[in-house]
């Protein structure tokens, strides 16, 4: 590389030499790239205040070497390099990877805004060929999923086609992506609802976004919203109920998608859930083996009496007669 080229360039070539090779000398480094000793140690100061913790040792053997620091400074990636991040970031995004999904959208979206245009066909491309099995987190679009992650970033109005009520195509204003244990949901203003609500990533289809800028409006804590649409509103019973247990034992048993638990003092916590019936909530409360109280709704309390007053008939024998 020529002393002609700039500082910045020459930076970053140094920085890239010392991660192919775990010690370069000084004059190894001057020789490729063409500069003097001194103008080494100048650049090796700039990685430095650049977060790169570059070392030097004297004698033989010794030279520059790039370590590990306490931070993560800037990485430097070359082609193949970032579309390997990328593809992969796309796999656990998309669920591929069981539990690494929010993280992975995280840093795809960072990625998403230095990756040049002429590589991000590539990724698309190469993001079809990956696949997994087994349980876990449903499988969404990661293309998809990007656009969702770069319209609540940059507040613009998306649009997707969304199997249910009269209007199957919906025009929101995006707010947040919401992992749980299962899936991805956004939860979004619709505008043509006038309302918040929760969309499942991997039902949406056709999804786009706009260049129109929105202005945020006051938004519901996502996380806590989106649980409690997903174990609770969606269903068309709902019920609410204390139990003699702690917070952290009780939340152990139950999925975050099937109940929204809370803390009651230390000893107690309250959930709430949904079902299609009301005595399948109770059974799963029964099933975790701890006293509990119903708090809600009043029928689910007259319902108790009568499963307990049948419970109690089939386990009398004749000789308790």
């Amino acid at each position: 590389m020529g002393g002609g080229h700039g500082t910045t360039e020459r930076v970053l070539t140094l920085l890239g030499l010392l991660q192919q090779r775990q010690v370069w000398t000084g004059p190894e480094l001057a020789a490729r790239l063409d500069i003097t000793p001194r103008t080494v140690r100048r650049d090796v100061e700039r990685l430095r205040a650049l977060g790169y913790p570059v070392h030097a040792s004297q004698g033989v053997g010794g030279g520059y070497q790039l370590g590990r620091g306490q931070e993560l400074p800037p990485l430097l990636l070359d082609d193949e390099e970032a579309i390997a991040t990328a593809v992969s970031l796309l796999a656990g995004a998309g669920g591929a990877v069981a539990g690494a999904g929010d993280a992975a959208l995280r840093a795809l979206t960072k990625l998403d805004q230095v990756l040049p245009i002429r590589l991000r066909h590539e990724v698309r491309a190469l993001s079809g060929s990956v696949e997994s099995f087994g349980g876990g987190r449903a499988l969404v679009d990661p293309e998809a999923l990007m656009t969702l992650a770069r319209a609540c970033r940059d507040r613009v109005e998306t649009g997707f086609d969304y199997p249910s009520g009269s209007h199957a195509r919906r025009r929101v204003e995006p707010y947040r992506l919401v992992a749980s244990d299962r899936r991805w949901y956004l939860l979004a203003y619709d505008l043509d609802r006038d309302d918040w609500r929760n969309f499942r990533v991997d039902r949406m289809t056709e999804v786009s976004s706009r260049t129109w800028h929105f202005h945020p409006r006051a938004a519901p804590d996502a996380a806590p919203y989106v649980q409690e649409g997903v174990a609770s509103r969606v269903y068309p019973h709902q019920a609410h109920f204390l139990v003699h247990a702690p917070n952290d034992i009780v939340r152990e048993q139950i999925p975050a998608s099937a109940a929204v638990v809370r803390p009651q003092g230390t000893e107690h916590c309250e959930v709430i859930s949904g079902a299609e019936n009301l005595d399948s909530v109770l059974m799963h409360m029964i099933l975790l083996g701890h006293d509990f109280e119903i708090l809600d709704p009043p029928e689910l309390r007259i319902r108790c009496r009568e499963l307990a007053e049948r419970l109690l008939c089939a386990a009398t024998t004749p000789d308790d007669n």
